[in-house]
C-alpha cells in the first residue's frame, strides 16, 4: 500500500477497506492487516484466540498493522489480540467476512422498489460463518467514506469503515460481537472528505432515551406473538360496515407515575387497555410513538422512523403492548408522520453532506409551519424508505392501521405559503403530484402487505377521492377524518343557545357530503390545545348546562354517520387544556359530572357497537334520512339511521335548546313501538331526568312527510335515540 491508501484507511475515507484490510492470500503466503486505533501492538491468534500465530508490524502510527504468514496457518480462520498498555482485547476481524447483501436486493434498493428495505438496511443481529454479530447497512450515495461508531468501539469514527456496494450508494459491514442493546451511529465523510455530525440510523430499530440520540441495535426476531386469533379475524372489524370507535391517546400524558415519570409499555398495558375496554371503544389510536428528540412535538417531529420511543421501553416491550391490545379484542392504530422531519443534526438532514432525503430548494423542502424539512417525494429511494416504513409497522408490530398526519400539507405545493414561496407546476397548478403518487404507492402497498389493515387520512381540504381506490385515481385511504363536520359542529356548540338558530346549518351541512368519502368523526387532540380550551370549557351556560351541552353533543356525534374518534380526557370532561408534560386530571373522575360523562361515553359505545343501524351504512346514503333538519327556531334536529336489512332503524332527536319540549310531534317512517335506548338527559348521567317512559307506540298522525309519528318529550340540551322494536 502506498501512503495515500494508508491515509484513507486510517481516516475512514477508503471506499473499499476490504481490498486492504483482512486476509489476502498470494500463492502460499497470506498478507493480513487490521486497524486497531491507539493499539501498542497486535498479535495474530488461532481461531479460538488461545494461541499466537505471529506478531504484526505497525505500518502507520494511527494503528494500522500488517503481517505475513504462511497461508496454511489461516485455513480455519483467525482472531486478533490488540494491546493497549496493560489492557488486552481479543476480537474477530470484520474484514474476513463476505458481504451478505445480494445483487438483487442492491438492485431493488437502488431502483426504489424494495418494499422490505428495512430487512436489509439498518442494523440486523445475525451470524456469519458461525460468528454472531450485527450487519450494518446504510444508504449514503454521496459519501467519500462511512464508518460505524458505537459503544462497542469506544465511539471511534475510523475503526470500522464500511464497504461501498455497487453504484446505488449502499454501504455495508458485518461487525462480530455486536448484539442487541448496543448503541451506534454512522460517521459519514462527505464527498470532500469532511466529517458530518454523527448520524443516527435512518432504519434503526431502537434509539437511546433523549437527550441521547444514538440508534440502538434491536433484534426483532426474538418476540413470539400470541395474537393469532385477532390477526385472522380482524378484517371484519375494519370494514367500513363495522363499528369503529377510537380512543386517541398520547402515551406520555395519559397517566404518569409518581415524580411525573413516564409509564412503561407494560404499565400501559395493565392500565390503559382495561380502561379502553371498559368504556366500550373498539380501537386505540396512538399519537406518534416513533422516536423523537423533543417532547413538545408530541411525536410529530420524528427522527427514528423505525424505532418505538424509548420513553416507555424497548422494541419488544412495545410488541408486548400491541399483543396485549389484540388479546383484549381491541385494535390499535399508529399516527404516522411521513410529511416532514426535524432538522436535528443527528437525523436525516444533509445526511451524507447533501440534500439526500429532503428537497434542496426551500420552496419545496422546508415547512414554515413546523420549522421542519420535507421529504423529497420525487426521489425513488426516499419514497421507498417511507413505503417500507409503513409496511414495517404493519408487519413487524402487527398494527391494524395507520393514521397519516397532515396529508393536506403534502398534497399542495402552496400549502401555508405566500406567493413567491412555492414552485407551481408548469401549468400553474398547485397540486403536488409527486406526493400524490407517493400516497397512492403507500396505500396500495399497505393494503397488499397484510389482511385486515386500514389507513386513515387527516386531510382538511376537499381533495377528491381521498378514500377512492388508487386504480380509480383515488389516494387509496380506507377512511378520512371529517374535519369539516368537526369544525362546524364545534362552532355551533360554542354558541349560546339563543343564537344557535342562526347557525343551524352548521349541524346539517355535513350530511350534504357525508357519503362522498368514508369518514371518521374526529374530536382529536387538536381541539383541546393551543388556547382552544377543553371541550367542556367551550360549551356555553352554567356548570350544569355545560355538561348537558357536552352530553348532547356526544349523543349527536354517536348518532351521526361516520366512525368515531375521541381524544383522551374528553370522555370524562377534563376541564383544562391538554398538557403533554403531565398526566390527565384523573382526580376529576371522583366528582359526579365527570364520572357521569364517563358513563355516558361507555353507554354510547355500547349502543353504537350493538346497533347495526348506527354503523352498517355509515358511508352510504341509504343509511340516513332526515326527519326534520329545518327546525332551527326550536334548535332541534331529527333524523333516522337505517341498518342494511331495514328492520331496526334508530331515530335520533337532538334538542340543543335549554327548553324542555313536551309532546314534540316527530314523524317516523315505520309504525310500531320505538324504544328509548339512550337519553343523554337521564339522571344516571347527571341530567334532569326528562324522558319518554321507555318509549312509545306510533300514532297515525302525519308529520314530516310520514303517516306515523311520536309525541316525544324532548329534554333540555339533550340527544335521544329511539329504536324500532321488531
Amino acid at each position: 500500500m502506498d501512503s495515500g491508501e494508508r491515509h484513507r484507511l486510517v481516516t475512514g475515507t477508503h471506499a473499499d477497506p476490504f481490498s486492504r484490510l483482512g486476509r489476502h492470500i498470494d500463492a502460499k503466503e497470506a498478507v493480513i492487516r487490521t486497524f486497531a486505533p491507539g493499539a501498542d501492538g497486535v498479535e495474530l491468534l488461532t481461531p479460538r484466540g488461545k494461541k499466537p500465530v505471529a506478531a504484526l508490524d505497525k505500518i502507520h502510527d494511527a494503528g494500522l498493522f500488517e503481517g505475513r504468514v504462511p497461508a496454511s496457518k489461516l485455513k480455519t480462520g483467525y482472531r486478533f489480540e490488540a494491546v493497549y498498555g496493560e489492557h488486552r482485547d481479543v476480537f474477530e476481524d470484520p474484514y474476513r467476512f463476505a458481504p451478505s447483501l445480494g445483487d438483487l436486493d442492491l438492485y431493488l434498493l437502488s431502483e426504489g422498489k424494495h418494499v422490505h428495505a428495512y430487512r436489509f438496511l439498518g442494523a440486523h443481529v445475525t451470524a456469519q460463518d458461525g460468528v454472531a454479530g450485527t450487519r450494518f447497512a446504510v444508504w449514503a450515495p454521496n459519501a467519500a467514506g462511512v464508518c460505524v461508531a458505537g459503544d462497542f468501539n469506544h465511539w471511534s469514527t475510523v475503526k470500522h469503515p464500511m464497504r461501498s456496494r455497487g453504484g446505488g450508494g449502499i454501504w455495508e459491514l458485518f461487525i462480530p460481537g455486536v448484539s442487541d442493546g448496543q448503541a451506534y451511529k454512522y460517521a459519514i465523510r462527505d464527498a470532500s472528505g469532511h466529517m458530518q455530525p454523527l448520524k443516527a440510523d435512518p432504519f434503526g430499530f431502537g434509539a437511546e432515551m433523549r437527550p441521547k440520540s444514538a440508534s440502538v441495535v434491536r433484534d426483532l426476531s426474538i418476540y413470539r406473538w400470541g395474537d393469532k386469533d385477532w390477526m385472522e379475524t380482524r378484517a371484519a372489524r375494519h370494514h367500513r360496515e363495522a363499528p369503529i370507535s377510537v380512543y386517541e391517546v398520547h402515551l406520555g400524558s395519559w397517566q404518569r407515575e409518581d415524580g411525573n415519570a413516564f409509564l412503561s409499555y407494560a404499565q400501559l398495558a395493565e392500565r390503559l387497555i382495561p380502561y379502553v375496554k371498559t368504556h366500550g371503544f373498539t380501537h386505540i389510536e396512538l399519537m406518534p410513538i416513533t422516536e423523537h428528540p423533543f417532547d413538545g412535538s408530541w411525536g410529530y417531529q420524528p427522527i427514528g422512523m423505525f424505532a418505538p420511543t424509548a420513553r416507555h421501553g424497548s422494541a419488544d416491550d412495545f410488541k408486548a403492548f400491541v399483543d396485549a391490545v389484540h388479546k383484549a379484542g381491541l385494535g390499535i392504530i399508529l399516527d404516522w408522520v411521513p410529511g416532514h422531519f426535524p432538522s436535528d443534526e443527528h437525523g436525516l438532514a444533509q445526511f451524507d453532506g447533501t440534500h439526500l432525503y429532503e428537497h434542496a430548494d426551500v420552496r419545496k423542502g422546508f415547512h414554515p409551519d413546523w420549522n421542519t424539512l420535507i421529504f423529497n417525494f420525487g426521489r425513488r429511494e426516499v419514497v421507498n424508505y417511507l413505503v417500507s416504513n409503513a409496511r414495517f409497522w404493519l408487519e413487524e408490530y402487527h398494527l391494524d392501521g395507520l393514521r397519516v398526519d397532515a396529508v393536506a400539507s403534502m398534497l399542495y405545493l402552496d400549502y401555508s405559503r405566500e406567493d413567491g414561496e412555492w414552485i407551481p407546476n408548469p401549468d400553474g397548478s398547485n397540486q403536488n403530484w409527486e406526493a400524490v403518487k407517493f400516497l397512492q404507492s403507500m396505500n396500495a402497498d399497505a393494503y397488499a402487505s397484510m389482511d385486515g389493515i386500514f389507513t386513515v387520512a387527516e386531510e382538511s381540504t376537499a381533495w377528491p377521492g381521498v378514500t377512492a381506490p388508487t386504480n380509480h385515481d383515488g389516494l387509496g385511504f380506507g377512511f378520512k377524518w371529517n374535519m369539516g363536520w368537526m369544525n362546524d359542529s364545534l362552532e355551533y356548540m360554542s354558541e349560546d343557545p339563543i343564537n344557535r338558530s342562526f347557525h343551524h346549518h352548521k349541524m346539517t351541512f355535513g350530511i350534504d357530503y357525508a357519503f362522498s368519502e368514508n369518514y371518521v368523526l374526529p374530536l382529536s387532540h387538536d381541539e383541546v390545545v393551543h388556547g382552544k380550551g377543553s371541550l367542556i370549557d367551550r360549551m356555553p351556560g352554567d356548570r350544569w348546562q355545560k355538561y348537558a351541552n357536552l352530553r348532547a353533543y356526544y349523543g349527536f356525534m354517536w348518532g351521526h354517520p361516520g366512525k368515531k374518534l375521541l381524544f383522551m380526557g374528553c370522555e370524562f370532561g377534563q376541564t383544562q387544556e391538554w398538557k403533554a408534560d403531565q398526566s390527565l386530571d384523573w382526580h376529576l373522575t371522583q366528582y359526579p359530572e365527570h364520572a357521569n360523562t364517563q358513563k355516558l361515553i361507555a353507554d354510547l359505545n355500547a349502543v353504537y357497537t350493538n346497533t347495526p343501524a348506527l354503523y352498517e351504512q355509515d358511508c352510504m346514503p341509504e343509511g340516513f334520512g332526515w326527519i326534520d333538519g329545518g327546525a332551527q327556531n326550536d334548535n332541534v334536529l331529527s333524523f333516522v339511521r337505517w341498518d342494511k336489512a331495514r328492520q331496526s332503524p334508530v331515530l335520533v332527536v337532538c334538542n340543543f335548546s335549554p327548553v324542555p319540549r313536551k309532546g314534540y310531534r316527530t314523524g317516523v317512517p315505520v309504525a310500531g313501538y320505538w324504544k328509548e335506548v339512550l337519553n343523554t338527559d337521564s339522571e344516571y348521567y347527571g341530567g334532569s331526568g326528562v324522558g319518554n317512559m321507555g318509549g312509545f307506540e306510533t300514532e297515525a298522525n302525519a308529520a314530516h312527510g310520514h303517516g306515523q309519528s311520536l309525541a316525544l318529550s324532548l329534554p333540555p340540551l339533550s340527544t335521544l335515540m329511539l329504536q324500532l322494536q321488531p
